[in-house]
């Protein structure tokens, strides 16, 4: 009889790990507590815009690996469409210069050296001077390994930390940082922007559920898993849906599931629960506007801009940090459209249908060196049972990436059906 692996959280990790475990055999089950799949990331219709929106803005690059072999095993390698270069347009509302900044391709990155591919004002002695990044410690913060000051700050680290990090520089750690560079600045080709054309849920929930579902998985929504029955160093039930769940000798479990939720389930994990949070407001217009489809903001609240045609959203990472990203939702619409406005070069006379703030108060762990140092390993001191999740240490900041590659971690680690967990690789990363 097939092992079945049990998928606790519907989340991306979630979805990553089942679609890899479905891949290698297991019969799987997936569990998950809300109503639709996703969790921070996914995709719904709002009542207000009178359209569908993702709950926040995501962007995923061409070296994400781990988030293309995910789309491959969905079944939709073409979901996310790819930008023709490695190209990040920028506007600063407080002086009105614009610049690109332009990662070269080939193995050889090249681009930091011309004036032309770096932000306005950032001359090449402050690109050296943030090589020491390369080299930092595991208690370093970014701020602390590039020292950058002035343009340097403000137009590229300041920006990067926060959109990769959702931290500013001073608190971020410096070794994740790292990880993105290795991963996708070191070559134009790997760092291109991929854009859900027609929204998350479309690109990265909706093919995986169809994939699932062809491969015969059970996904139940609704179905909280509220224990975990350990007996004899393994999950021998789970207490799900108001039932005990018996587990067989060969059956497995992953748990998916945001930090806090962790804990509860397996307190041994001890995952970090402080937070960062992310605010978005999103825009719709009586028509789609020319501009990019995104644009990085300096010298304002706004951080980054993503047009999507007739509706444009905005991200204000490490929200908590923002002054003013607390105040009263009319006025700050009122305030954030201004800087949209200005910096899409839009008509002062031009007005949105309609406006919403979404604020994602747990939008990642709080990426300090402190917690990355805390992160849970994926494997557990019980045979059958791993962790997924952007929380757990896959040695890759919170991002759409990270929490891909910690369920498809977790799937390796437990191999074939009948497998103990850890056996195929021998690794706990």
């Amino acid at each position: 009889m097939t092992a079945t692996a049990h998928v606790v959280g519907a989340g991306l990790a979630g979805l990553s790990a089942a679609l890899a475990l479905a891949q290698a055999g297991w019969r799987v089950t997936v569990w998950e507590m809300a109503r639709q799949a996703g969790g921070r990331c996914r995709s719904y219709e709002d009542a207000k815009l009178g359209c569908r929106i993702d709950n926040g803005n995501h962007l995923v690059l061409s070296g994400n690996r781990s988030t293309l072999a995910y789309l491959a095993r969905a079944g939709a390698p073409d979901a996310l469409v790819m930008a023709p270069a490695a190209r990040f347009p920028f506007v600063d509302l407080a002086s009105g210069e614009r610049w690109v900044v332009h990662i070269n391709d080939g193995p050889l990155p090249w681009w930091p050296l011309r004036a032309s591919r770096r932000p306005a004002g950032v001359g090449l002695g402050a690109v050296l001077s943030s090589l020491p990044l390369l080299w930092a410690d595991r208690d370093a913060t970014i701020a602390e390994a590039v020292r950058a000051s002035g343009p340097a700050h403000a137009r590229f680290w300041e920006p990067m930390s926060l959109a990769v990090m959702n931290l500013p520089p001073a608190l971020a750690s410096a070794r994740l940082m790292r990880a993105t560079v290795f991963e996708a600045w070191r070559d134009g080709r790997l760092a291109r922007p991929m854009f859900a054309a027609h929204g998350l849920g479309a690109a990265l929930v909706d093919p995986a559920l169809a994939a699932l579902r062809r491969a015969g998985a059970d996904v139940r929504f609704g179905a909280q898993v509220r224990g975990l029955r350990v007996e004899g160093g393994r999950v021998a039930g789970l207490a799900a849906a108001g039932e005990d769940i018996p587990l067989g000798p060969r059956d497995a479990v992953v748990l998916a599931v945001p930090p806090a939720r962790l804990n509860a389930l397996f307190p041994a994990a001890r995952a970090p629960e402080e937070s960062s949070s992310i605010l978005n407001a999103h825009f719709r217009l009586a028509a789609p506007v020319a501009g990019p489809p995104l644009l990085g903001v300096t010298g304002a609240r706004t951080q980054w801009i993503f047009v999507k045609g007739e509706v444009v959203s905005l991200t204000i990472s490490a929200a908590g940090f923002v002054e003013g990203a607390d105040a009263e939702e009319e006025a700050l619409l009122a305030l954030l459209w201004a800087e949209t406005r200005a910096a899409l070069g839009l008509a002062d006379s031009l007005r949105p249908l309609a406006a919403r703030l979404v604020h994602e108060r747990r939008a990642t762990f709080l990426q300090t060196p402190a917690n990355v140092r805390r992160r849970a390993r994926a494997l557990t001191g019980l045979a059958n049972l791993v962790l997924a999740g952007d929380h757990i240490a896959t040695g890759l900041p919170a991002t759409i990436e990270g929490a891909v590659r910690s369920g498809e971690t977790a799937a390796r680690l437990l191999g074939r059906p009948g497998a103990e967990a850890g056996a195929a690789s021998g690794s706990g990363r």
